[in-house]
């Protein structure tokens, strides 16, 4: 069972705050959290606006990471169990400029918990394909203006 949507975002920003710093530094708000999908936000801000006006490739990058690992470090506080946590490799695809509140959805959650309890059960590294889809709802609803594919890998360390 994952961590209620209100608990998850005192998590969240906790995270931001004291181990993933550039969560806290671009603003990024968990929005939805459920068994199926994950949801963050980050704002068109000063500390996310480049020189054109729209998100930093840097801030997209931040949101689509988050975006599609939250459930794994959901997991590793729930379970209270060592499991290490990186991404393998990046693919994005820029269909339109961000500049507006940016949305990340990634709709892999349970792969990545199918993921996160096989590797606690055989200790082998898991390698998991995700794609997260950026949009901006202000200005564009649901047309996509970036596509993130990236691969997460997890793998338990036995004490």
């Amino acid at each position: 069972m994952l961590t209620p949507i209100k608990e998850a975002n005192l998590k969240f920003e906790q995270v931001g705050l004291n181990f993933i710093k550039m969560l806290g530094f671009v603003g990024a708000e968990l929005i939805e959290y459920t068994e199926d999908k994950t949801v963050v936000r980050v704002p068109l801000n000063t500390n996310t606006k480049n020189h054109l006006g729209s998100i930093y490739f840097g801030a997209l990058a931040v949101g689509a990471d988050v975006t599609c690992a939250w459930i794994a470090f959901d997991l590793i506080d729930i379970t209270k169990k060592n499991v290490s946590v990186v991404f393998k490799d990046l693919s994005v695809k820029f269909l339109k400029r961000a500049d507006g509140d940016a949305h990340f959805t990634c709709s892999d959650s349970r792969k990545v918990a199918e993921a996160f309890h096989q590797t606690i059960e055989d200790g082998e590294r898991k390698n998991i394909p995700l794609e997260v889809i950026a949009t901006v709802p202000s200005k564009y609803e649901d047309e996509p203006v970036a596509v993130f594919n990236m691969t997460l890998s997890m793998r338990y360390k036995k004490p």
